[in-house]
């Protein structure tokens, strides 16, 4: 069964202006934005804040199924958002995070704990459900841009730390296979890029598209951390460098769920820089 009416929350953010741009003109598409003129034309436009029930409820009110992406650091309110939601939908797509461990009860890790705390949310309204856990977004790369276009040098910490970054357009593939098509209802999809990158060459490859060399300059833990802080909250900061930390001796290896799951293979970190060559300009 396909799904006729999807609503997109964040439609305008990397993921789900993606997944709106994939649905325009497949299937009819309500996007909830606070900035709704930057949707495609096309699409049924909602103004409003996603973090508030009565919006999300009006939004959903006639759709089929609905993507939800929780764009803060804590779950706080999420649980009366998603009973708005599932109150209005049937089936919810949940952007949650590779931070979830399900072997254990309680996430040591915030951003696992949050997202964790989502799922639970939504499993909870009896919905049909998919979560999407994304291990690094390749357009996390981007807080790099002050430094690239002030200079030659990227400084940071755990430059030979490997992570698998993953397109943006490879989760929102995913995400829209989830919402039309049946076969999808209670997977936790791991998505990951195809190849292990370390920090450092991933300097070096937006240098080489740039066309002109950058240099990777290490810096100690305890910077990253001071780096980390201008950015995200304590606990956050910690969490994120403890992340960095672990993957230096163990990396998140890749997962073939992208390609598994819409018969196309993943994105290379050369491939998201080609369509983002410019954002580094």
């Amino acid at each position: 069964m396909r799904h006729n009416k999807v609503l997109v929350t964040g439609a305008t953010g990397n993921v789900g202006g993606s997944i709106t741009a994939r649905l325009a003109g497949t299937t009819t598409v309500r996007g909830l934005s606070r900035r709704p003129e930057a949707l495609p034309d096309g699409v049924e436009a909602v103004r409003g804040d996603q973090f508030d029930p009565d919006t999300v409820a009006r939004a959903a009110r006639g759709t089929d199924a609905a993507f939800l992406v929780w764009p803060a650091l804590t779950a706080d309110g999420a649980r009366e958002v998603v009973e708005a939601l599932a109150a209005h939908t049937p089936r919810i797509v949940f952007l949650s995070s590779g931070a979830v461990d399900d072997s254990v009860e309680v996430q040591e890790n915030v951003i696992g704990r949050f997202h964790a705390d989502v799922e639970r949310a939504i499993a909870g309204t009896g919905v049909e459900w998919t979560f999407l856990r994304p291990h690094g977004f390749a357009t996390n790369t981007l807080a790099w841009r002050p430094a690239i276009l002030a200079g030659d040098e990227v400084r940071g910490g755990f430059g030979r730390t490997a992570v698998t970054l993953v397109h943006e357009d490879d989760i929102a593939a995913v995400a829209v296979k989830a919402l039309l098509e049946d076969g999808h209802q209670g997977a936790k999809y791991v998505l990951t890029g195809p190849e292990l990158v370390t920090r450092a060459d991933q300097v070096r490859l937006i240098g080489e598209v740039l066309g002109r060399p950058l240099r990777w300059v290490e810096t100690s833990p305890e910077e990253e951390l001071a780096a980390a802080r201008r950015w995200l909250p304590e606990e956050v900061a910690r969490a994120f460098v403890a992340g960095l930390a672990r993957s230096a001796e163990q990396p998140v290896p890749p997962t073939r769920t992208v390609e598994d799951v819409t018969g196309t293979p993943a994105r290379t970190f050369r491939d998201w820089l080609a369509d983002h060559a410019d954002d580094f300009r």
